[in-house]
Order: C-alpha cells, then sequence, then structure tokens
C-alpha cells in the first residue's frame, strides 16, 4: 500500500528526473561532437543489420531523430537523451518495488549526479541505449521472479534482446539472472517454460546481427575477442587493474563507488518484508558484472565504460541500503549526504566545461575541449582547400583515423561522404563502405595528427603536396588563446589504392578475405 508520503517521494523522484531531462536536451545542442559520435552519425548514414564494432540500435535511433529534427547535435544525441531517463525512471520502479519511494527518491538524486549517467546521456554512444534496456530488463525480470507470470517473462525478453541490439554487453545479463535464480529461493522458476520464451524472444530480436555478420565473415565478433584480449600473448597481468578500479572510482564519484563495494562485500541480513531477497537480486545483478571486467583487467586493459551496466542495479542498491535503509543513524545520514553532494559535485563541473571553459585547466587535461572544441573550423578550412583543388568534384576528403574521416563528414559544409584510410591503423566501419575501385585515379584532400604520415601516404598517390599544419585555438578567461590541437593538412593527388586496413600478421583475429584480399 502506497502512503501519502511515499507518494509524495515518488512525484519528487519524477520531478528530478523531469527537470535533469530538459537541462540535458538544453545541454546536448550547445558543444559539438566527440569523435565517437561523428562516427556513430556516420553509421545511420549507412543503415544496416550491423556494424563492424557494434550493433546497430545507435545508428538506427540516429537516423530515426536526425530525420525528424535535421542533421545537428541535438539530434544526433536526443535518443541517448530519452534512452538515460528511460533507464532511470526504470531504476526508481525498482528502488520502490525492492525497497520504498524514499529509495526511489535517493535513486533520483543519485543516479542524476553520477559522472557516468550523464555521459552516457550526453554523449551520444551505444551505452546510452544498452542501460535502459538493462534498468528495463531488471526491473521485469524481478517482476518475474517474485510474480511468475509469461508477460513479464516475456517484456524481460523484449528488453533483452533490445539490450542485445545496443551493445553487446547486454549478454551479461544472463549470467547474472541465471545464477541469482540458482543460488536463491527462485530456482524452481528455471523449470518453467515462461522464462526460456522469454529468452527466445530477446534471441530473435538479435537475428538482425547475425545475419549481418554471417554476411560478413563474423566482423564484429572477430572484433570484440580482440578488444578481450584473445591474441595477447601474456595470460594474467597486473598493470591494468588498478586503473581500471581508479576508472570505475571516477566514473561513479569514490563515495559512492566505496558504498557500492560495502554493499556487495556485506549482503544485508534482514529479511523484513523480503527485503533481503530483494538486495540479493541487485547483488547478482550488478557484481556479476562487475566481477567479470575486474577479472579480464587482469588480461587486457578495460575501457571505463563497459562495466557501466553493473550500476544500475548498483546504484539501487546503494540507495536502498545506505540511502533509505531501515533505522539510519545520524552517521550514516552524514555519510549519504556526502556522497551525494560529492558525485554531483565531480560532475557538474564537467558539463560546465563542455559549454565554456570555467575551470582553470592546461589542455593536456582538458579532455572535454580536446574532444569537443574546434571540428566546425577544421571542416571549414578542409571545405576550402577542397575547392581549390584542380578537381574539386574528384576529390574526396579522408582522414587517417576514422574519428577524424567522421568529425570532417559531420562539420565540412554540405556534410559529403568521407573516406578513412585505415591502411596502418585498424579495421573499423569504412572498410565495408569503401573500395579502392571507388577512389582510385581520384585526388583528395586529407587530415592527419602525426608529423611524418605524408611520406607513408606518397605510397598510395601519384604525388602529394608538401602538408600544411593547422591549428586549432580556444579562448579561455583564464589563460588567453590556447592551443588545443595541431594538425596536418595534405593535398593528394591520384589515388593508387591502399585504403583498407592491412594487418601486419597474419593470425590477426580480425584478418578477414575483405582486407586480405584471399
Amino acid at each position: 500500500m502506497t502512503t501519502t508520503t511515499e507518494t509524495e517521494q515518488l512525484r519528487t523522484a519524477w520531478l528530478i528526473l523531469g527537470l535533469a531531462l530538459v537541462i540535458r536536451m538544453l545541454l546536448s545542442g550547445s558543444f559539438l561532437l566527440v569523435p565517437d559520435e561523428a562516427n556513430y552519425w556516420q553509421w545511420s548514414r549507412y543503415l544496416a543489420l550491423g556494424y563492424h564494432d557494434h550493433p546497430p540500435m545507435i545508428a538506427w535511433t540516429i537516423w530515426l531523430a536526425t530525420r525528424i529534427f535535421g542533421q545537428n547535435e541535438f539530434a544526433v544525441r536526443l535518443p541517448t537523451v530519452l534512452g538515460i531517463t528511460l533507464c532511470s525512471v526504470y531504476m526508481c520502479l525498482l528502488a520502490r518495488r525492492i525497497f520504498s519511494g524514499r529509495a526511489a527518491l535517493y535513486t533520483a538524486l543519485l543516479s542524476q549526479g553520477v559522472l557516468l549517467f550523464n555521459g552516457a546521456a550526453l554523449i551520444a554512444t551505444p551505452d546510452g541505449l544498452l542501460l535502459p534496456c538493462w534498468a528495463a530488463a531488471c526491473y521485469h525480470a524481478h517482476r518475474a521472479l517474485e510474480e511468475d507470470t509469461g508477460s513479464q517473462w516475456l517484456l524481460t525478453g523484449l528488453w533483452f534482446g533490445l539490450g542485445l541490439l545496443s551493445k553487446y554487453t547486454m549478454l551479461l545479463f544472463l549470467p547474472s539472472l541465471f545464477l541469482c535464480m540458482v543460488f536463491s529461493r527462485w530456482r524452481s522458476r528455471l523449470a518453467s517454460p515462461r522464462p526460456w520464451l522469454g529468452f527466445l524472444l530477446g534471441c530473435a530480436l538479435f537475428t538482425p546481427v547475425m545475419i549481418w555478420n554471417a554476411r560478413n565473415e563474423w566482423a564484429t565478433f572477430r572484433h570484440v575477442l580482440y578488444q578481450g584480449g584473445i591474441d595477447n600473448a601474456s595470460l594474467i597481468t597486473f598493470r591494468f587493474i588498478a586503473d581500471f578500479l581508479a576508472t570505475q572510482a571516477a566514473l561513479l564519484s569514490p563515495l559512492v563507488f566505496l558504498l557500492l563495494l560495502a554493499a556487495w562485500l556485506r549482503p544485508a541480513r534482514d529479511d523484513i518484508n523480503g527485503l533481503r531477497s530483494g538486495a540479493v537480486y541487485l547483488n547478482w545483478m550488478s557484481l556479476t558484472t562487475f566481477v567479470v571486467f575486474l577479472l579480464l583487467s587482469l588480461h587486457v586493459r578495460i575501457y571505463g565504460n563497459w562495466a557501466a551496466t553493473a550500476y544500475t542495479a548498483g546504484l539501487v542498491l546503494v540507495a536502498g541500503r545506505f540511502g533509505a535503509g531501515r533505522g539510519t543513524t545520524a552517521g550514516r545520514r552524514r555519510l549519504w549526504t556526502a556522497t551525494v553532494v560529492l558525485a554531483w559535485a565531480m560532475t557538474v563541473p564537467v558539463l560546465v566545461q563542455a559549454v565554456y571553459p570555467a575551470l582553470p585547466l592546461p589542455m593536456s587535461l582538458d579532455r572535454v575541449a580536446r574532444e569537443t572544441v574546434g571540428w566546425d573550423e577544421l571542416g571549414r578550412r578542409i571545405f576550402l582547400a577542397r575547392n581549390t583543388m584542380p578537381r574539386p568534384e574528384q576529390t574526396f576528403i579522408f582522414g587517417l583515423r576514422y574519428q577524424y574521416a567522421s568529425e570532417l563528414a559531420f562539420y565540412v559544409p554540405g556534410q559529403p561522404r568521407t573516406v578513412s584510410i585505415n591502411h596502418w591503423t585498424r579495421p573499423n566501419v569504412y572498410d565495408f563502405w569503401v573500395s579502392d575501385d571507388m577512389l582510385r585515379g581520384k585526388d583528395a584532400v586529407g587530415i592527419y595528427e602525426y608529423q611524418g604520415m605524408d611520406k607513408r601516404l606518397a605510397d598510395l598517390f601519384d604525388r602529394i603536396d608538401p602538408p600544411e599544419a593547422i591549428r586549432i585555438y580556444r579562448h579561455s578567461p583564464w589563460f588567453g588563446r590556447q592551443l588545443v590541437r595541431t594538425l596536418y593538412l595534405v593535398r593528394c593527388y591520384g589515388f593508387r589504392g591502399g585504403q583498407r586496413w592491412h594487418p601486419r600478421d597474419g593470425h590477426d583475429i580480425r584478418a578477414t578475405e575483405l582486407q586480405t584480399g584471399k
């Protein structure tokens, strides 16, 4: 039964989420795309059932948003802004279901202040679509475990399948839920056909990705295995584990991370109103993913966002155990307040920095500026350079990294199709969109980062002009004119071939017939 106080707490939680949504929608169009966002926007111009790096959901949703709102930063980010709001709604519903209305309110306060969730909303990457799918699947799975109704199992399967279409990390939902069922009072549910029907629905939704990979030599799975370190010679190393833990603490805030570790290491002991089983459920749905990536960090470097799904259920657990727990002492209340304040204090300056350089940071420490400043100016410079070429209509634009090629595609006036020359870097989606035959004989204007690359490019063209340094600056109220980056513009004539990645090692798991020609 919902009391008046609990109704007010839920109303306040929805108000917090609504205000956060409005603020993010206002912020989302106020700074330039980071390179990965521009890359995913490029995907939306080449709609497919799958892509080299990730499943297709990010491309599909960006395509829909830009069709409605135009080719701009707001539209590119709209799917993930809405996605994280949906994620937060489901987290609050889960907190209310397992703990209380107060826990839902505290979940709203905490989730909207954590840097990880703000980044997933305002930077259009697959995580912003994966997280709502994981949170929704967690909510419906808990209802399915308690109620054992076919509709809840099918909804769990639906969100599981949509998560698989967003990012492969969703696969970890299966062992999380399975282990939870095996080691709890819900193990009898495994004998019912209902959870298996939900599982089959999720697998059916994943079919497009399987079809694309079957047609493309399982390129995505090769990429994922490579990132997982399958080609690494050393089985165990301790070089990366400290970096992994520090990154998680930074993305969550140190106090949130410590409280989550405490919740995992000391599970709830009381069983009042079934709260213990709910806390155990949250443990399994968060700790399993974290442990997988913790162990993987003993083998390969882990990107900070890879374990993000652990923190949907994880933040609910922290809010319920430490924010809204029974018999909360004054000391625990102070700790909870400090936890929320620190999370917001670490996030707000980063959001402000994306719009205005308010912090006195040298450029080497200002990743926000390095990722967002100057792409529009660079696009204009490339546009002018191409127009001065002898055959501008037969001149393509390229970057020696896919990030530069994608930024140029978005910010060069007219948003032309661009090329990433991957010959010396790594395979990516451009290998599937562009072939040497499409470019042979054409001229080109391109960008690269490191001096001396013009000597390598000379092997791919009949001739090239000496490179021209392009320096991108921003104005800081603290340092005045700051150099953001130096890039090199090069004019090339008569492309001979060599656009696609060329594996250095014939045993590289990423190598397919597309690159080797075998």
